[in-house]
């Protein structure tokens, strides 16, 4: 007999042995009517009532505590010393006698001048104070013959006071001598270019028979001391004023002694390992800018970072005393304030209006408006059905997974649910 295609499609399915090739189709169909028939433990099962299940939000639980206050300013990098090599007398260059870039030490020979000319006029000086040393015996041994003489009345008065005078004047031409004699010395001395300071020294910006110190004093290299760096940086008077009122006002406390350390930022983001030390800020503002000049102090014994460069510099001014970080996607800014939405023990969420200080990073300080242990919604916002319950989760930042999570499942007909499946087609076979 055939078989009866209009029975209940949950029935149990008769055997196909015998039967034409034509109905094989419309009994696969039935089968899989059959199989969304079965019931089974794998069934899925919407939420009670047929309803949407509750939309999964991130939270983050408030917890107030102090939040140190940083900003982050530009700055730029200038060496600790640096001293500029000039030629201090005029010359022709014969030698270079060090290495560029590498490290020279106060006193170290760097360049060598003809000084043909300064040891002739040496030798000239010394000659001549060696003649006013003969001149200066000769009237000394004039006076010691002319004294008895003096005193016994045979000469007279106008002569022995002549003798006087010519031994004072040989002596006066001696000294004079000596000085130039010290001159030209010290002048054989400058044609021998030193260095002035310990330090890294740069490129020669002259070369070997170039004319040196005619007319000015010729800077031929550049020392830089780097083992320590300035940092000089920047702030905005009107911001530096808002500070201090804070603190005056009591809103905020003075960052600790040990916490007034700044940290700079280079420009891949990452941090510079060592700290800093504040030195000194400008009295004055810079009537151009409006900003106030501030120095620090950075050690660098490395030489990792060269003068120069421009960096953050992030200085920790003041503490906020039981303030919150939210992170700045859970908190909507307009015109009527902040708010965020704030999750209730019914799990639906609220929105709340807070009050928000500085940015920190990615974070906002949060000042007012929150209490702890309070449920701020960071993500999910948009899967959010109005005064619906949500499914509040712990939010953790983009690439960190909150602690204690379990990976998510696989989805519908990816490789992972689809194995199952079909090892369940091959065993069938």
């Amino acid at each position: 007999m055939p078989q009866d295609l209009t029975a209940s499609p949950c029935a149990a399915p008769q055997p196909l042995f015998g039967r034409p090739a034509w109905l094989s189709l419309p009994l696969l169909a039935a089968l899989a009517t059959l199989g969304a028939c079965g019931g089974g433990d794998g069934a899925a099962k919407g939420p009670p009532g047929g309803g949407m299940p509750p939309a999964t939000v991130g939270v983050v639980t408030v917890q107030p505590g102090n939040v140190a206050l940083s900003v982050e300013l530009p700055g730029r990098l200038e060496a600790w010393r640096v001293a500029q090599v000039r030629a201090r007398v005029p010359g022709i260059v014969q030698k270079r006698l060090f290495t560029e870039g590498a490290a020279v030490r106060a006193g170290q020979p760097l360049f060598q001048l003809d000084d043909a000319a300064y040891r002739a006029t040496l030798a000239s000086a010394d000659a001549a104070v060696a003649r006013a040393d003969a001149a200066v015996a000769q009237a000394q041994a004039q006076v010691q013959r002319n004294q008895p003489l003096a005193e016994a009345k045979a000469i007279s008065a106008q002569e022995w006071l002549l003798t006087q005078t010519t031994l004072k004047q040989t002596q006066a031409d001696l000294a004079t001598a000596k000085a130039a004699a010290q001159t030209a010395r010290i002048n054989l001395d400058y044609a021998a270019i030193k260095a002035p300071i310990d330090g890294r020294i740069g490129r020669a910006l002259v070369t070997e028979g170039a004319l040196v110190g005619q007319g000015d004093a010729t800077q031929l290299a550049l020392i830089q001391q780097t083992d320590r760096l300035y940092v000089n940086f920047s702030q905005s008077a009107a911001e530096a004023l808002r500070l201090r009122r804070a603190f005056d006002g009591g809103q905020l406390k003075r960052a600790a002694a040990g916490a007034a350390e700044i940290r700079v930022v280079l420009d891949d983001g990452s941090d510079y390992p060592l700290p800093g030390k504040l030195l000194f800020a400008d009295p004055t503002v810079d009537a151009a800018t409006g900003q106030v000049s501030l120095r620090a102090e950075l050690p660098n014994p490395q030489g990792v970072l060269l003068p120069g460069l421009f960096v953050k510099v992030r200085l920790v001014q003041a503490t906020s005393e039981n303030a919150i970080r939210l992170p700045q996607q859970a908190v909507t800014r307009g015109s009527g304030g902040d708010t965020v939405l704030v999750v209730g023990a019914d799990n639906k969420p609220a929105p709340r209006k807070i009050t928000v200080g500085a940015s920190q990073g990615s974070d906002w300080v949060v000042t007012s408006g929150l209490a702890a242990g309070e449920r701020v919604i960071v993500d999910g916002i948009q899967k959010m059905m109005p005064g619906a319950p949500v499914n509040p989760v712990p939010w953790a930042p983009p690439g960190k997974a909150p602690a204690g999570s379990a990976p998510a499942p696989a989805p519908a007909g990816s490789a992972a649910s689809a194995a199952p499946a079909a090892a369940s087609t091959a065993a069938s076979r």
